[in-house]
């Protein structure tokens, strides 16, 4: 039986069938020296031998094993062994992993809760998976998220002691949908010098009084206690990776207040903070 006919050399486009590639990342391999540019035709065009073929396998190989196209050069160049080549790979499927892992970890806490919850750090989740269903607002959740992201997951488990409180104690959550409500209305059509701001200041100011010493007396206290001895521990697990300071997240959440919510929020401030008030609001009630 007579052999098929053998092409000496081929054009980019077989080569690339071939090899299972596209001509673009064939001439992309000739533009970083990956794969020497190859003899040209007649009609000047590539043709690509036996040895060109050859490599162009082993690249698509390697490529196909996640190894980059720097440690790929590198090997053929001498520059590194494979095994240096191999033990970047190995790095990188371990980053990847990792990411990975984490992933599914968030997919089961998020079915395990059944609600957004689950989305949020495992600290957060915890502290608040005894709750009726219902019993927290979205609008808690939306705080929980912004403070877990400046604050971090430990913030936002201390902050969860307010929610828990809220939503055990329906005095206290109609008191906080009364000054949201009047909060809300501080738009742009109040002056921020309106005498109701201080009153709103103060009113606020004894609620969050008011939950304070609730959380104190509720034994949510040994429960935080707890969480912050192992702060350190926990800080090394947890954390989004950013890098960016808590003042500088503040200063990237659009808050759409108008100049009297601005000043409103300044009183609420200065009256926790006042000498009447201890000094030192607790955290978890801001």
């Amino acid at each position: 039986m007579p052999l098929p006919t053998f092409p000496r050399r081929v054009k980019i486009g077989d080569a690339a069938a071939f090899a299972g590639t596209t001509p673009r990342a064939i001439l992309h391999y000739h533009a970083i020296g990956l794969l020497p540019e190859p003899e040209r035709g007649s009609d000047d065009r590539r043709r690509y031998g036996y040895d060109d073929m050859i490599r162009l396998l082993w690249i698509r190989r390697m490529a196909d094993a996640s190894i980059s196209l720097d440690d790929i050069n590198a090997a053929f160049k001498g520059a590194t062994g494979i095994e240096q080549s191999l033990a970047h790979l190995e790095q990188s499927l371990a980053s990847k992993a990792a990411v990975i892992e984490a992933q599914r970890a968030a997919v089961n806490r998020l079915r395990e809760v059944g609600s957004p919850l689950g989305l949020l750090s495992p600290l957060v989740t915890g502290r608040l998976r005894d709750l009726p269903p219902g019993a927290l607002r979205s609008d808690d959740l939306d705080a929980l998220l912004v403070t877990e992201r400046i604050f971090g997951p430990m913030g936002a488990a201390i902050q969860a002691d307010r929610f828990i409180v809220l939503a055990t104690h329906p005095d206290l959550r109609a008191e906080e949908d009364r000054l949201t409500e009047a909060e809300a209305a501080l738009d742009d059509t109040v002056s921020p010098d309106d005498p109701r701001i201080e009153d709103l200041a103060a009113q606020r100011c004894d609620h969050e009084t008011a939950l304070a010493t609730t959380i104190e007396g509720s034994g949510l206290e040994e429960s935080l206690n707890a969480l912050l001895d192992r702060e350190d521990e926990l800080a090394g697990e947890e954390g989004d990776g950013t890098g960016m300071s808590v003042m500088e997240a503040i200063g990237k959440m659009p808050y759409d207040f108008s100049p009297a919510r601005v000043r409103y929020e300044e009183r609420v401030i200065e009256l926790l903070h006042s000498p009447d008030q201890g000094g030192d609001p607790d955290p978890r009630t801001c």
